[in-house]
C-alpha cells in the first residue's frame, strides 16, 4: 500500500532544520504503519518506542531532561543503536507519556541532529488539555483516510491511477465507465487502510462492512472510555444525527434536529471533542467569498461532515447492491456521499481552506468554496452528469470569480472560467486549472 504520507514524511525530512513531527489521525488511519514503513525506506535503524502501558518509559522521561540520558534508555527501549540522521525515532501513543511530549522542546533544541515522529489515538483531543505543551518546537502533520488515488493503487489499479494522473482526457473518456464503478466501490469501503487492504484481496463488500461496523464500534467505545459522563450522550446524539443532517437538501448542521429544543451551547463540547480527534470535519459558510477565506466564516453555521465516506455509507445502513444500480450510488441521501466525498478530497490538500456559501436569503448555495494559496474557487458538486447550476450563476453574477468548478460524473470541460471537472480527477484539480 502506498499513502501520500510518505511523500509529506520526506519533504519534512528534507527539509533543512526540520522539528520533531507530530502525526495527527483518527484511530486506525494507518499512522503507526506509515511511519514504520517511512523508517523501513528512509533511514538506517528505526527504533520504535510504544508508551501504551510501559511503566519503564514513564520513568524514563520522569527524570529530567537530559537528552543524552533519555537517549541511551530509548535504545535500551528499542534494541536499537540510535544514530543521528540515520535512525528514525518513533514515539507511538505519545499521550500515555505527556513528559515525552514535552521532552520534544529539548530534542529540538539540545539534540536536533535526531529525527523524532510521534502520533497516539486521540492525540487531537490530549493536545488540547491543559499540558505542557511544546509550542513553536515541533511541526504538524495530517493524516486522512486514503484518497481515491490511494484506493486505486491498493486494489492493484496503478495505472489507472497513473492515467487520472496524466489528465489525458481523450484516454480518460475511454476509460471512464471503469473509473466510475471503481469510485462507486470506493464510496462504499471508504479508506481506512485495513478495510481497503482486505477489500483488494477478495473484493468482498460484506467483509468491508463488517470491518467498517467494528471500526464504527471501537470509536463508540472511545466515547465511553474517554468522554466525561455529563457529555456522553449528547456526543453520542451529534454522531447519530450526521447522516440525517448530511441526508436534508440544506445540509447546514441543526442542533434542533438532534435534539428537541437544544441550542449551540448545550453540545459545543460534544462537538468539540469529536472535531479535535478528527471524527468530523465542520465546515463553516461564509458570507463574502474574499481573502482570507477563515475572516467571512460564520462558526455559528457549518456543515458537518464525517472523517470517511465508507464509514458514512456504513453507519447510514447502505446496501452494498446499491453499487450496482447506475448512478444510486452518487445520488443516495441527496448526494451526501457525493459531498462527503469532495470534503474528504480536498483535506489531503495541506494548503486548502474549506467553507460553502450561501446568499444571504438562502436561496442559492455553492457546495464548497475553498482558498488554495491566494485563490478563492467556488466547487459546486453534482451527483450525477445533470450540469444545471442554478446557485453557481447567481454566485458567479455577484463574485465575478475567476475560477470556478464544477465537479460530476461528466467530462471534462473548461468553458471560460468553469472546468467541469470528473468527481474521479478531483485529486488533479490544481494541475487542471493551473496548468
Amino acid at each position: 500500500m502506498r499513502r501520500l504520507g510518505l511523500d509529506q514524511l520526506m519533504e519534512w525530512k528534507t527539509k533543512k532544520g526540520h522539528k520533531p513531527l507530530i502525526i495527527n489521525g483518527i484511530r486506525q488511519v494507518g499512522k503507526t504503519w506509515l511511519m514504520k514503513e517511512f523508517g523501513r525506506l528512509h533511514y538506517k535503524n528505526t527504533a520504535y518506542i510504544l508508551f501504551e502501558k510501559n511503566s519503564r518509559l514513564q520513568d524514563l522521561f520522569s527524570a529530567d531532561m537530559d537528552t543524552s540520558r533519555i537517549l541511551t534508555g530509548l535504545e535500551l527501549e528499542s534494541g536499537k543503536k540510535i544514530y543521528p540522521y540515520n535512525t528514525l525515532i518513533i514515539f507511538d501513543e505519545i499521550q500515555e507519556c505527556p513528559n515525552a511530549l514535552t521532552a520534544l522542546k529539548y530534542f529540538n533544541e539540545n539534540a536536533p541532529e535526531y529525527d523524532i515522529v510521534a502520533a497516539g489515538s486521540l492525540l487531537g483531543v490530549f493536545l488540547h488539555k491543559d499540558v505542557s505543551f511544546p509550542v513553536g518546537k515541533v511541526e504538524f502533520m495530517n493524516l486522512y483516510p486514503l484518497a481515491f488515488s490511494e484506493f486505486l493503487t491498493a486494489i492493484g489499479e496503478e495505472k489507472l491511477k497513473d492515467l487520472v494522473k496524466s489528465c489525458d482526457w481523450e484516454l480518460i473518456k475511454v476509460f471512464k465507465d471503469k473509473l466510475i464503478d471503481y469510485l462507486k466501490m470506493y464510496f462504499f469501503t471508504g479508506g481506512m487502510p485495513e478495510v481497503v487492504l482486505e477489500f483488494s484481496k477478495e473484493r468482498n463488500f460484506y467483509l468491508a462492512r463488517e470491518m467498517q461496523n467494528d471500526i464504527l464500534d471501537s470509536y463508540q467505545q472511545d466515547f465511553s472510555k474517554h468522554i466525561p459522563i455529563n457529555d456522553l450522550q449528547r456526543t453520542r446524539l451529534i454522531w447519530d444525527s450526521i447522516p440525517v443532517q448530511l441526508s436534508k437538501d440544506n445540509k447546514k448542521f441543526i442542533y434542533k434536529d438532534v435534539q428537541k429544543n437544544a441550542t449551540s451551547s448545550t453540545f459545543e463540547t460534544s462537538l468539540a471533542w469529536l472535531e479535535n480527534c478528527g471524527l468530523v470535519h465542520k465546515v463553516p459558510r461564509v458570507s463574502k467569498p474574499a481573502l482570507p477565506l477563515k475572516g467571512y466564516a460564520n462558526t455559528g453555521a457549518f456543515k458537518l461532515f464525517f472523517c470517511d465516506v465508507g464509514l458514512l455509507s456504513a453507519i447510514s445502513g447502505l446496501d452494498a447492491r446499491t453499487i450496482l444500480e447506475g448512478d444510486a450510488m452518487f445520488t443516495e441521501f441527496k448526494g451526501a456521499l457525493t459531498e462527503q466525498y469532495v470534503c474528504q478530497e480536498m483535506k489531503h490538500f495541506s494548503n486548502i481552506t474549506l467553507a460553502y456559501w450561501t446568499n444571504d436569503s438562502a436561496t442559492a448555495e455553492i457546495d464548497f468554496v475553498i482558498q488554495t494559496d491566494s485563490k478563492i474557487i467556488p466547487i459546486e458538486v453534482k451527483s450525477s452528469i445533470n450540469l444545471k447550476a442554478k446557485s453557481l450563476s447567481v454566485y458567479r453574477e455577484k463574485f465575478s470569480p475567476k475560477t470556478e468548478i464544477r465537479a460530476s460524473l461528466a467530462n471534462f470541460n473548461r468553458s471560460g472560467n468553469l472546468y467541469d471537472i470528473p468527481l474521479y480527477m478531483l485529486s488533479e484539480f490544481k494541475m487542471i486549472v493551473e496548468g
